[in-house]
């Protein structure tokens, strides 16, 4: 087995330490450059949406939930992909696709809402920041490009600040019964004006939950507004997709299946809808933090600490899993139960954001992240 060391040299990492100052220049100049950031609501189990099958530990360790590896597409020796996410495979076959394993945010205990807004804002620690790390990197565009959209409710956390957002869901809605939508539904189907924008209203809401909804749907449709509203003349630059339904603590092996097939569902209908912009994209996908190594005695898996991320899009350099594997032995565990983090969240986000708009390494990193005690960023996340 590699050890640590030879296999995040073998998977093409390079640091780049703050001495070598700065290589790209501030976004300054109009971009045709798009970016969309995926939160996964729920603490999305990485070690069974891109399984490290090459570690002796692994089946042992996941029991049941290695079943769905027997006979998955295998990326490189040590890691293979759900099979439910073929369109992400795909990607990761045009060399669209990037992901980083055993990656954590600087939070390190296990409550959703405290992970979800150290994730968000981009703190060292819960509610330590009032505003989000996506907000503040609309203030690295130039004036007329720093436009952002959410696909969501309200405006998530990360969106909040001093720049102007815009969300596309009514506020009220996501708490109103089916029941209650349906008579409201019935009052408003003769009058023309209301009823369309009733109709409207109402499929948003549809689109802003569950990856598993309505077999994943709900979820493609998701996909397809956003790259609506991004491909639009004088559209947003920026785009949230708020995805919910990743917190696994009991029958996961199926329950986590759909909701892979949904969020597949949801980029393959962003990359068709975007069309030749697809080509400038870049896609982050992350979660609040991972789940437990072992299963527990209801099928699913606990919270956890490390999971995976991935970068997705043409703006892409990938083909590659990035990984410090710390490997799956009991000894080699967090806290004696969780996927131990090798490497940095904020520095990922923020070296691939930064890459992307052409944005010099530590001013987007200490913009984007200003509480981050990393001196240094990744090289080689976007295509040359």
């Amino acid at each position: 087995m590699m050890n640590r060391r030879s296999f995040v040299t073998a998977a093409g990492i390079t640091l780049l330490g703050t001495s070598l100052g700065a290589k790209m220049a501030f976004a300054s100049a109009a971009t045709d450059r798009r970016f969309v950031f995926i939160i996964q609501r729920g603490a999305a189990d990485g070690l069974a949406t891109l399984a490290p099958v090459g570690d002796p530990a692994f089946a042992a360790q996941r029991g049941l939930l290695a079943e769905d590896f027997a006979a998955a597409p295998k990326l490189d020796s040590m890691f293979a992909l759900h099979p439910s996410l073929a369109n992400v495979a795909a990607l990761h076959a045009a060399k669209q696709a990037l992901f980083v394993h055993a990656i954590a945010s600087p939070y390190r205990d296990r409550s959703h809402f405290d992970g979800q807004n150290v994730l968000e804002t981009g703190g060292s620690a819960a509610y330590s920041l009032k505003d989000g790390w996506l907000n503040r990197m609309l203030s690295l565009l130039p004036p007329a490009e720093a436009k952002a959209i959410a696909i969501a409710a309200t405006i998530p956390m990360a969106l909040r600040g001093r720049i102007e957002v815009a969300s596309y869901a009514p506020t009220a809605l996501p708490d109103a019964s089916d029941d209650l939508i349906a008579r409201v539904s019935t009052l408003y189907q003769d009058d023309p004006q209301l009823h369309a924008a009733w109709k409207q209203a109402t499929s948003t809401r549809m689109l802003t939950g569950d990856m598993a909804a309505d077999n994943g749907r709900n979820a493609a449709a998701n996909g397809a507004l956003a790259a609506k509203l991004l491909a639009a003349d004088n559209g947003s630059r920026i785009a949230m997709i708020e995805t919910g339904g990743w917190d696994t603590h009991a029958q996961q092996r199926g329950r986590l299946a759909a909701q892979l097939r949904g969020l597949d569902g949801l980029i393959g209908a962003l990359k068709d809808g975007l069309g030749p912009l697809w080509a400038n994209t870049m896609v982050a996908v992350a979660t609040e933090f991972g789940r437990t190594v072992k299963v527990n005695g209801t099928g699913g898996t606990d919270h956890g600490t490390a999971s995976m991320a991935m970068l997705l899009g043409g703006a892409v350099n990938g083909g590659r899993v990035i990984a410090d594997w710390p490997g799956l032995g009991d000894a080699a565990l967090y806290e004696g139960r969780d996927l131990k983090p090798t490497t940095d969240l904020d520095t990922f986000i923020a070296s691939a954001a930064g890459g992307h708009f052409g944005i010099e390494g530590k001013r987007a990193l200490t913009t984007l992240f200003p509480e981050t005690r990393s001196a240094r960023t990744i090289d080689g996340l976007v295509r040359a």
